[in-house]
């Protein structure tokens, strides 16, 4: 009787612990029945709240589990699940923040993105069941499941980029995105199978304690190696990021502010866990050095990205190589690692960095969204002078254009200063430099943008006819995120690296 107790107590706290994953699914499969039960009558109103509703419902029971600390996650504390293929811990819970809030202003700016399209309820289900893939990433703690929850979250998103199935370069985007990610999906799950044959397991903790019995070095490397290029794939970051910029032009705007946001947190969710818990530097063999894969990874991807944003004519497409460049950035937490550093200070800055990152991002895609909204094209010239019509959406794209580039006194400038900052104080000061002077160099191409629309004058007469309920308020809600992350850094970037120092 009381095994029995036992075992339903801990199945209700596998439930309960998996609640933010468990509301995002159902809210998916919610809006299919409503569809399903009415589709002449359902509105598209109605199908974007429900979505949003959905979106932040999940985002308060994983902030209030983290901040509560159920479980003791907050403290460094974890419930595993499922024979530890799964853990809800501070990190899990984190990153769910980051998906649910970026999930929750895509829905709502879909509302008028997609007024006059069919389809409607399959493309916030898809936005859902997307998100419930990153959420179960960030929760992986096994190869398996690293590899079913990545898939789960990108299947959904070749559908998305190819939502717009009458315009070529959507169709053409998804069919590249696709493509690129059964390749790169195959190169990862045969790198865990190499991996799988020299640990003899999957999960990540066993792993790790089988590396020092193991004779098979070189075997090991190259299944290290065909991860790293997984990861690198997943978060857009040089040499596996060429599908980014064709993927982001191509799709529907709040999906590329959805990809470039919420799902390269997912690919650094999965890549945090994987190779500090499963691989630590105590432990990996000689000649398995992941860490130095990640810091020529970091300066290669940061330097390549921004360069290339400084070389477009085309907003959306600076707005893809700039996010390459932040994956740059963000690799600096996996970079600046050391055998008994204070790596949990310099992971945690580059979540934080991916928090500010989902805010002000996404705010940017957005923003061309409510463009294309209005009919205004997409290269520079062509956002002369919006400011005049559209001053209040023109402040906020302001407020994303220079914080993406670093400055103060806004969210960005701080989540950089953390994250360099902790480069510095980890002994890769050289990591901290290459990431100013991009930074430096991203002020130029961020700085056009808001250069058009405020000093230009425009080609000609420019009338706004209307103005878009849905994107208005995600824009705004972007703008206003990212203005209230500079007095709120401090509990940010505090958390995030509490969290983070429990997985060393």
């Amino acid at each position: 009787m009381v095994d029995a107790l036992a075992l339903q107590a801990e199945s209700v706290a596998a439930w309960t612990a998996l609640l933010p994953a468990i509301l995002l699914g159902l809210t998916g499969l919610v809006l299919l029945g409503i569809d399903t039960l009415s589709p002449k009558r359902t509105s598209n109103a109605l199908l974007a709240g429900v979505s949003a509703a959905g979106s932040l419902l999940a985002f308060g029971v994983a902030a209030w589990f983290l901040v509560a600390g159920t479980g003791q996650e907050h403290t460094g504390g974890a419930i595993s699940l499922f024979g530890d293929s799964l853990v809800v811990d501070g990190m899990s819970l984190f990153f769910t923040l980051i998906f649910t809030v970026v999930t929750a202003m895509v829905a709502v700016a879909a509302y008028d993105y997609l007024r006059g399209h069919a389809h409607q309820a399959e493309f916030y289900s898809l936005v859902l069941f997307a998100a419930t893939g990153m959420t179960m990433m960030s929760m992986a703690n096994s190869l398996a499941t690293v590899f079913i929850s990545l898939e789960l979250a990108s299947l959904p998103s070749y559908a998305l980029v190819a939502f717009l199935k009458k315009n070529r370069g959507s169709v053409e985007a998804g069919l590249k995105y696709f493509l690129i990610g059964s390749v790169s999906s195959a190169v990862m799950v045969f790198g865990i199978s190499l991996v799988y044959a020299v640990t003899g397991s999957l999960v990540l903790g066993d792993v790790a304690a089988a590396l020092g019995d193991t004779e098979m070095a070189g075997v090991l490397g190259i299944g290290v190696l065909m991860l790293v290029g997984g990861v690198a794939y997943k978060t857009a970051s040089v040499p596996f990021h060429f599908w980014a910029p064709e993927a982001y032009e191509g799709a529907p705007a709040p999906i590329s502010a959805f990809l470039s946001s919420a799902s390269k947190a997912a690919g650094f969710a999965v890549a945090f866990r994987v190779f500090v818990e499963a691989f630590p530097l105590g432990a990996i063999p000689a000649g398995v050095d992941w860490v130095l894969a990640f810091q020529v990874l970091a300066v290669v991807t940061m330097t390549l990205g921004n360069f290339a944003a400084a070389t477009q004519e085309n907003v959306k497409r600076m707005l893809a190589y700039s996010s390459i460049g932040h994956a740059g950035y963000a690799l600096i937490g996996l970079a600046a690692l050391t055998a008994g550093g204070p790596n949990g200070d310099v992971l945690g800055a580059s979540m934080a960095h991916l928090l500010v990152y989902g805010f002000m991002n996404t705010g940017a895609f957005l923003f061309i969204a409510l463009a294309e909204h209005w009919g205004v094209g997409r290269t520079f010239e062509d956002y002369n002078g919006l400011a005049s019509v559209a001053p209040i959406a023109a402040v906020a794209m302001t407020v994303f254009m220079f914080s993406l580039a670093g400055l103060p006194p806004f969210g960005g400038f701080l989540s950089k200063y953390a994250l360099f900052y902790s480069a510095i104080e980890s002994g890769f000061w050289w990591l901290a430099a290459v990431g100013a002077v991009n930074s430096a160099l991203s002020l130029f191409y961020y700085s056009r943008v808001v250069k058009a629309m405020w000093i230009e004058s425009p080609a000609g007469d420019f009338e706004i006819e209307n103005r878009p309920v849905g994107l208005y308020a995600a824009v705004l809600f972007a703008g206003i995120g990212t203005m209230l992350l500079l007095p709120g850094f401090g509990p940010v970037i505090e958390t995030a690296q509490a969290v983070a120092a429990a997985l060393f």
